[in-house]
């Protein structure tokens, strides 16, 4: 049975983030939790798709974002998650809800640099694209025990084509969904970060 292409998981990702995006080009309005924490729920099956090297990833991101999402109930906007905090004190605290947007977006970064990856080469091993987003983006903030488990995972994610094939996409039209994603992302990543670094938190811990 064929899938509709608005069930597909890069159309899914895409439409979220460009909505999503908007909203930051705006630059009038604050971003809420609950679309965030939605458009994010929609990159989880990817991580899943890249098999065991991204496991750690995968439990970590769906956790967090399932967080946010809660959050959401009582929690309007990015801006107010930082805020209460902040005055809580609880920032670094494990299990509060800025160091878990930080975790989130972080998770977001590493799929918009390993698509970059992706769209920039033609090869079918996937190990190149995922190694690079992972040493970039996840690398600077794992223990050696980490690192080494996930290289030994990088020869077991799939092909270019079986990564299709699970996403239901083909070549030409995930290209499109994650250019679009690329584009969307970027400014959203920007704008978590100066959340952060307006308040003097830092981005990187």
């Amino acid at each position: 049975m064929a899938i509709a292409e608005s069930d597909k998981t890069l159309r899914k990702i895409a439409d979220a983030f460009k909505e999503l995006a908007v909203t930051v080009n705006s630059q009038t309005a604050d971003m809420e939790v609950a679309p965030f924490s939605r458009a994010c729920s929609f990159v989880s099956p990817l991580f899943g798709c890249l098999g065991i090297a991204f496991k750690f990833a995968e439990m970590d991101y769906v956790a967090k974002v399932a967080d946010l999402a809660e959050a959401s109930k009582s929690i309007g906007t990015l801006n107010a998650i930082l805020d209460r905090d902040i005055e809580g004190n609880c920032v670094r605290k494990a299990g509060s809800h800025t160091r878990n947007l930080l975790r989130v977006k972080r998770g977001l970064d590493m799929v918009r640099v390993l698509f970059e990856q992706i769209l920039a080469t033609e090869c079918d091993s996937l190990r190149d694209p995922a190694s690079k987003a992972y040493a970039q983006v996840f690398a600077p903030h794992h223990g050696w025990a980490i690192r080494k488990a996930v290289a030994a995972g990088m020869y077991a994610l799939p092909t270019r084509a079986q990564l299709m094939k699970k996403l239901n996409e083909d070549e030409a039209s995930a290209r499109i969904q994650m250019q679009s994603y690329v584009a969307a992302s970027g400014p959203i990543i920007l704008y978590i970060d100066k959340l952060f670094l307006s308040r003097e938190l830092g981005i990187d811990w």
